[in-house]
């Protein structure tokens, strides 16, 4: 009820608070640029639902709503919240590097159609803010597929909430702003593989430590992908927006970005192929999910390089990232016991980490390769500075949440599944003995 009441209140002011917005002088805009741009922003946006059928085919039929649910709310969230406060904290006037001024842009508080050229010279300011929204967007929906079907719904809400404010917005701006601390080191991240991708596997990390394992984890029981075809189309739909995502970081429609397109496709394709190769090397057979995992990871590690190397740099890192992920895959799942349901840190995490360490080594004029040891050292710094803040970070809003609202679902929620004890809807048949009894147990828990 309170939150009902607060945002009722807060879109009421928002609508008759009369905030500046400067408007473009003639010229000043490039219309090949706004056209490309707002493709982009729509192509990253596509990502979001596509993430959503990629995770919903992954887990049992008991928990597909309740787990695609989880990447689709993340575009109402985080579009109020980045309205509001989450863009001026991102790109705000910088206070040492650290965080921006919430004040500065407040619900788009001098963000109009006239370009700000500290970000995007050529396109309208307010376009800038409706891409780097749709990044705000995904990256907590990449979170959760590390507790898939065992979170409770209002704590999984809670905590995108205060990561978003807390995690990634501090992160945005240490890196994309130009005031930044890791932009001033030349650390570099050409879409997102520090900002969305090892902070969201990270974490992912945090969060499978935190609520502990599913109950059909601790028995080792094991069960076939569901729905291969939702993963089939998820990952078809992520690979397709990835092109705004990566492609559209340049900003504009030019050169830059027709390179970052084809390295995007480049270091998938190969990355897809090497996961393959390898199922085979292990004496298995080729798999629809391993394609597709494949696939994703190699377009998580050419992220942050897309614009900084070559075509045959983009398909190394391709391969290297599909690799390690693997690698890590197989380790975490027979040798810890670590609960991460949909691999995200392996693939994600280790990926985005792969990503930004090659960027170091390969970026064009600056890297280890072509320029000197420095950047790469800054990249190595950077990467442990990411890596800590983020676990760290989200460990503490993890267990903060846990307190306050509840992380964990019960044991019989958790049995009934999610998509039922959470929001009372479900493309599965369950026993109806098992529900009157679990529906009986709720009366008595409330009395």
């Amino acid at each position: 009820m309170f939150s009902l009441v607060t945002l009722v209140v807060l879109t009421a002011v928002a609508a008759f608070v009369d905030v500046p917005h400067p408007v473009a002088a003639a010229g000043s805009i490039n219309g090949a640029d706004v056209a490309w741009m707002l493709t982009a922003t729509a192509l990253v946006l596509l990502m979001t639902p596509g993430l959503s059928f990629f995770y919903g085919g992954m887990v049992r039929p008991k928990n597909v709503i309740s787990t695609m649910l989880q990447s689709f709310v993340a575009m109402g969230v985080i579009t109020v919240l980045f309205y509001f406060v989450g863009f001026s904290l991102a790109y705000g006037d910088s206070w040492h590097g650290l965080i921006g001024n919430p004040l500065t842009f407040i619900m788009l508080r001098n963000v109009g159609t006239a370009p700000n050229p500290a970000f995007a010279a050529t396109i309208p300011f307010v376009l800038y803010f409706a891409f780097q929204l749709k990044f705000a967007i995904i990256t907590p929906a990449l979170i959760t597929g590390s507790f898939a079907e065992r979170v409770r719904f209002k704590g999984y809400l809670a905590f995108m909430v205060l990561f978003c404010l807390l995690i990634y917005c501090p992160l945005a701006h240490w890196t994309w702003h130009p005031e930044g601390f890791l932009h001033k080191w030349g650390v570099l991240d050409f879409a997102g593989g520090t900002v969305v991708h090892i902070s969201a596997g990270v974490a992912a990390l945090a969060g499978a430590t935190v609520l502990g394992r599913r109950a059909t984890h601790l028995t080792n029981t094991v069960f076939s992908t569901p729905n291969v075809p939702y993963v089939l189309l998820g990952t078809g739909l992520l690979w397709f927006g990835w092109f705004g995502f990566n492609a559209g970081s340049a900003l504009g429609a030019n050169e830059l970005a027709v390179s970052a397109f084809v390295n995007t496709n480049l270091a998938s394709g190969a990355a897809l192929v090497a996961w393959m190769l390898a199922d085979l090397v292990r004496g298995g057979k080729p798999t629809a999910m391993g394609v597709c995992i494949g696939a994703v990871v190699g377009l998580v590690a050419i992220t942050p390089a897309a614009g900084y190397v070559t075509y045959g740099q983009s398909l190394l890192i391709g391969v290297v990232g599909s690799l390690i992920s693997y690698a890590a895959v197989h380790w975490q799942n027979s040798r810890t016991t670590i609960d991460d349901t949909l691999d995200v840190f392996p693939c994600h995490g280790l990926g985005g980490i792969v990503g930004m360490l090659l960027t170091g080594v390969f970026a064009d004029k600056v890297g280890l390769v072509h320029g000197s040891a420095t950047v790469f050292g800054y990249h190595v710094l950077g990467l442990l500075i990411v890596v800590a803040y983020s676990f760290v970070g989200s460990w503490l809003l993890l267990k903060l949440t846990d307190r306050v609202f509840g992380l964990r679902v019960k044991p019989q929620e958790e049995k009934l599944g999610l998509d039922l004890s959470q929001h009372e809807e479900s493309t599965y048949h369950i026993d109806e003995d098992f529900e009157r009894t679990y529906r009986k147990d709720l009366v008595k828990e409330s009395a």
